[in-house]
């Protein structure tokens, strides 16, 4: 098996050390580099071809948000996943981390096998939040007097989503609820296989690397409105 290629990408040099010692103590992952800041990791993401960056949120000059939207909006880096790690676990992050196109956040706060299992989440092409999980974040975030979406994002989106067939439409609000394949299948009366190429299919439309990105576009569109308790 392949090793998984992971790029470090903080401010700190001592925190990249000691994040480079974990990761290569794994015999599946190795780190194929460091950068220390935004900017130079597009750089690396480009010239080392990682599978997976664990990107710090705030760095001086061009900042992790910022690096994460240039790599996600690369085709040539289509299967570079992000793990956004900061030490403010607050819901707008975690908002801006997913909108900006990262497959997960995680507390520098972490346990180091936490810290593990993410990379190989990540790797995998699986959302280290899951659908319930991001549903609530946003809902959350809105009640605390967040915004959905930019004006850009959102009308974008909303261009985008007159690409889904009324199917496609149904089964993406059905994930914004937070609904496995399965659950899905029960209520739309079709067979699991079919909800999963529904859903691949929308996510393809939609340019959504995962299933907790595809419940940030439902929101950003307008599409499905957060219940505010």
């Amino acid at each position: 098996m392949t090793p998984i290629k992971v790029l470090l990408a903080d401010d700190q040099a001592l925190l990249r050390s000691a994040f480079r010692v974990l990761v290569d103590s794994e015999s599946d992952m190795h780190v194929v580099g460091e950068a220390a800041d935004g900017a130079e990791a597009v750089t690396l993401a480009r010239s080392t071809r990682a599978d997976v960056v664990l990107m710090d949120i705030r760095m001086p000059g061009t900042d992790g948000l910022t690096a994460t939207r240039m790599i996600s909006a690369d085709p040539d880096l289509a299967g570079v996943r992000i793990v956004m790690l900061t030490t403010f676990e607050v819901d707008e992050y975690v908002v801006q981390s997913l909108r900006a196109g990262a497959s997960g956040f995680l507390g520098k706060g972490a346990e180091p096998e936490e810290l593990l299992n993410a990379i190989r989440v990540a790797a995998a092409g699986e959302a280290l939040l899951s659908p319930v999980a991001t549903k609530g974040l946003i809902a959350r975030f809105l009640a605390q007097g967040g915004s959905a979406g930019e004006g850009a994002d959102a009308a974008e989106y909303a261009e985008r989503l007159a690409a889904l067939t009324g199917r496609e439409r149904e089964v993406l609000v059905q994930v914004a609820g937070g609904h496995s394949n399965d659950q899905i299948a029960d209520r739309l009366v079709v067979s699991p296989l079919t909800v999963k190429t529904h859903v691949n299919r929308a996510m393809a439309k939609l340019g959504a690397r995962d299933r907790a990105q595809l419940v940030v576009i439902a929101y950003e569109s307008g599409l499905v409105r957060p219940r505010v308790e």
